[in-house]
């Protein structure tokens, strides 16, 4: 997967140059290297319902990294640009101009050009205490034979679960739910688990450290660190446009200098950290 496209300083020039007028209009100045990133405000794109991620109520781990963001860029506020994380979400805010970063993105994505790595976390197994699945780690296990699992369509693990022939007990979740108008899909996994109409969830870490914890004390949270070949862990980065070299080294140094408080406001929400030997973050 590539990660972010390096440009030369005249092909910057004609990005900017290429720009449509609205966005000057939204506060922006033109900043180191030509780049259209307003120096003043953190103008971040963002979903609107998204917790923990993020939230119009500013209560989403992504509001305090951008809070923790703009004390450390010497912004004075932070104003959002907030849009559905959905089909078009890069395309209506960060390449419309109307913000200049999306705090959370995975690594890869094309669409945006990725800072370093802010965080990397895993997909989990959820169970409860005391259910016979205590020290489970890994979705090969012997004991998930025959348990009402449930797992979100599309994701890595419902291949796995796929391929090690356990589809026929599972209860798959809708991907895509406008959160707007709907519950999210993990919180909605993890109350029907308490409700006896799953016995196992599996989810992306950060929803179900979060949303666990809400629901009930009882369940356990395990991140899935030994699912080969498929791809459990992923690095999480902030996005920004291709174009903004300066900006992504802005926010880079800003990562490197402040990984501590980064990772204390990240486990605050009980998001599963892993370092790049899959050992467990826990401070």
């Amino acid at each position: 997967m590539a990660r972010g496209v390096f440009r030369s300083s005249i092909v910057a020039a004609l990005v900017i140059l290429a720009l449509p007028a609205s966005g000057f209009a939204q506060g922006a100045g033109l900043g180191a290297a030509g780049e259209l990133v307003d120096p003043d405000v953190l103008r971040v794109c963002a979903d609107p319902s998204n917790m923990p991620f993020s939230d119009e109520s500013g209560g989403g781990f992504e509001n305090k990294l951008a809070e923790l963001v703009a004390a450390k860029t010497g912004r004075k506020s932070v104003a959002y640009t907030w849009y559905p994380m959905a089909t078009g979400f890069v395309r209506n805010t960060l390449r419309a101009n109307l913000c200049d970063v999306v705090i959370g993105y995975a690594q890869g994505d094309e669409l945006v050009q990725n800072t370093n790595a802010y965080y990397k976390s895993t997909y989990v197994i959820v169970h409860r205490k005391g259910d016979g699945l205590d020290g489970i780690d890994s979705l090969s296990d012997q004991r998930l034979a025959g348990k009402k699992i449930g797992v979100v369509a599309g994701t890595p693990p419902a291949a796995t679960l796929a391929r090690l022939g356990l589809m026929r007990t599972v209860k798959p979740y809708p991907l895509m739910v406008d959160t707007r108008f709907a519950p999210s899909m993990a919180e909605v996994m993890l109350k029907e688990m308490e409700a006896g109409k799953i016995e196992v969830a599996v989810l992306w870490g950060p929803m179900a450290g979060y949303y666990a914890k809400q629901v009930g004390s009882d369940l356990v949270v395990v991140p899935l660190l030994k699912e080969k070949p498929d791809h459990m862990s992923y690095r999480i980065t902030m996005g920004v446009r291709p174009s903004d070299q300066e900006w992504k080294r802005t926010l880079n140094k800003v990562i490197r200098e402040n990984q501590k408080e980064i990772n204390r406001i990240l486990l605050g929400y009980n998001v599963p950290l892993v370092d790049e030997n899959s050992r467990p973050i826990t401070e």
